[in-house]
């Protein structure tokens, strides 16, 4: 009966350690409580403004996006890039600044423009299936009279 019991509580103990090491993995993967480090940038061009954008490559980096962030540079974005062409969408939770995304063809021709209020967990989609999605203040493309239709060029877009 004794060795019955022991094994119970080490059957009990172990299940124990698992769930909470399976507790604090996903905690770690997924709770995120302040801004990541900034990102390489690549410079994009939208007619005659340079604007420095970061790269969210790895899902890790798309998913942390700009949230926590309580400031971005006037010709500063953030650029998600995708392997694959499919329909992007995305919300703020968690993000403290305004934004307007731009979802962009491989070609760099902006599809669709949304803007975005901070904290918000409505969903901005692009109307057709794109590899990118550039995020700005908010009005900065407005400022600038750029609109769907529009062509950015630099590297990620291969112009």
């Amino acid at each position: 009966m004794y060795e019955t019991d022991l094994i119970d509580r080490m059957t009990y103990v172990n299940r124990f350690l698992a769930f909470a090491f399976a507790a604090l993995a996903f905690g770690a993967a997924f709770a995120q409580s302040g801004p990541q480090g900034r990102l390489a940038t690549v410079p994009i061009t939208a007619g005659m403004h340079v604007i420095q954008a970061e790269l969210a490559i790895t899902p890790q980096q798309q998913m942390t996006g700009m949230m926590f962030r309580t400031a971005m540079g006037t010709n500063e974005g953030m650029l998600f890039v995708n392997d694959e062409p499919g329909m992007r969408c995305f919300w703020m939770r968690n993000t403290l600044l305004p934004l307007t995304i731009a979802f962009i063809d491989d070609d760099g021709t902006i599809v669709n423009l949304a803007d975005m209020a901070p904290r918000s967990e409505a969903s901005h989609c692009s109307e057709k299936p794109v590899r990118f999605a550039l995020e700005m203040n908010q009005g900065w493309f407005a400022k600038r009279g750029i609109k769907a239709g529009a062509k950015l060029r630099g590297k990620p877009f291969g112009n």
